[in-house]
């Protein structure tokens, strides 16, 4: 694993980092979410990471897309913005990060989905109703927050 972050691990260990990043809800028109089985914490989550150096949000959502599931996004719509204590996260390897998040919503894509083997173990669609019990901490807000106000309206 490379990039941005991890550059920055190999200097200054684990204490916690303020990590800016990007996620999509992407739907289908059944009004499915896609999750991806994330490999680092055995929980399910919105196709997302970390922010590169020159990055926009919107290209960092767009990228972690595409290399996380194989598809392209269309046209983004702002959905959430997810920072603070609530957004402090332990990962399974000890690293910790203050994540400040930007969360679009998408229902336009193109592509053939796949899976990234590198940081992932599935990606799959699931009805708001029938999503899995494991859901990535960070990300269990922001999809509860779809579900509550935008599900439907997108």
């Amino acid at each position: 694993m490379s990039g941005y972050i991890m550059d920055l691990r190999r200097v200054l260990g684990s204490q916690p980092l303020i990590m800016a990043a990007a996620a999509i809800v992407v739907v289908n028109e059944d009004g499915q979410l896609l999750l991806q089985h994330r490999s680092d914490n055995d929980c399910w989550g919105l196709p997302g990471g970390s922010m590169e150096l020159g990055e926009s949000f919107e290209d960092t959502a767009r990228r972690e897309l595409l290399e996380e599931t194989g598809l392209t996004a269309g046209k983004l719509e702002l959905l959430y913005v997810h920072s603070g204590q609530d957004a402090f996260y332990r990962y399974p390897n000890g690293h910790e990060v203050y994540v400040a998040s930007v969360i679009y919503v998408t229902k336009e894509f193109t592509g053939e989905l796949k899976v990234d083997e590198e940081e992932s173990l599935e990606v799959k669609w699931f009805f708001p109703a029938d999503l899995p019990m494991q859901l990535n901490p960070l990300d269990k807000p922001v999809i509860d927050f779809y579900i509550q106000h935008k599900c439907g309206s997108v």
